[in-house]
């Protein structure tokens, strides 16, 4: 079996890519980071630490990114700065220009790791990983919106299409605004390959028609539990089909997931997540998922 390779959302993960937080993270200018009033960089370092016990308890293997005090407070969220393909990975383009550096950081973490470059975005093309997610092995959907763009869809279709993948745009909302993320997996969080839990009110219209074409079961996250949580209640990692880890605190959310077969372990994020605008998908770049 390759050790690289991630086409799908939720088949199991036996390998992903993940930078633990430390310096970069204690020195962060919260509001020169975005960085909302429950930061709090010490607990955030304690609370990734039980995120990282429940990757491992998983069997998954981590390969790390280090944080050596190079002030990117952000590529703690590693799935934003790179793209895995059975092919190799394609280092992205932030549209978040204070993170333009990481996905050097992710090119040279796989070089690293023997994991080949497909290539890359140039130029004005941006796309952030959290606005992708694979409908199927060959299909894959992006968000278009404050971070990922048009632009970033055709390189990602010239570079993908020859390896059999269509990349397919959609329109994503205004809703806080341009300095707030809000990620196509902000609303969308795959449970399985076929059951999506989904925040429907932000969903692009076209999007929400393919996804009943396609067959795929849509569980309704509760909306209060969505705004209370800075649309994070949703952010649920599938570690493999219907077994997710989420933040704590969002009982109903958790509920109706587990209404709906899915088995959910949960960790403290509010320093840590919430605080800083990225969940468990967020913190996770799969490797391997099959």
């Amino acid at each position: 079996m390759s050790n690289y390779g991630c086409q799908l959302m939720a088949k199991s993960m036996s390998r992903v890519l993940m930078r633990r937080p430390s310096e970069s993270l204690r020195q962060a200018d919260p509001a020169k980071w975005h960085y909302n009033h429950l930061f709090d960089a010490e607990q955030a370092i304690e609370q990734y630490q039980a995120f990282v016990e429940l990757i491992e308890k998983s069997g998954t293997e981590i390969v790390w990114i280090e944080d050596n005090g190079d002030g990117l407070s952000d590529a703690m969220f590693t799935r934003d700065a790179s793209l895995i393909t059975k092919a190799g990975a394609v280092p992205l383009r932030m549209g978040k220009a204070l993170r333009s550096p990481e996905p050097a950081l992710h090119r040279q973490a796989y070089e690293q790791a023997g994991i080949p470059i497909l290539g890359e975005l140039t130029g004005d093309a941006m796309v952030e990983g959290g606005d992708t997610i694979w409908l199927n092995e060959n299909t894959l959907l992006v968000g278009l919106g404050f971070r990922s763009n048009e632009e970033g869809v055709k390189q990602l279709n010239d570079l993908l299409n020859p390896q059999g993948i269509k990349v397919l745009g959609f329109d994503m909302p205004y809703w806080t605004g341009e300095e707030a993320c809000l990620h196509l997996m902000s609303v969308i969080s795959p449970l399985s390959e076929t059951k999506y839990l989904v925040h429907p009110p932000l969903i692009p219209a076209r999007l929400w028609s393919l996804l009943k074409q396609s067959d795929i079961e849509l569980v309704i996250a509760p909306a209060d539990e969505f705004e209370a949580s800075f649309g994070l209640n949703l952010n649920v990692l599938p570690t493999s089909p219907d077994n997710c880890i989420m933040i704590d605190g969002f009982p109903k959310t958790q509920q109706v997931m587990e209404e709906n077969g899915v088995t959910v372990s949960v960790f403290s994020g509010e320093a840590l997540c919430m605080a800083c605008e990225g969940g468990p998908t967020c913190l996770t770049n799969p490797i391997v998922r099959g």
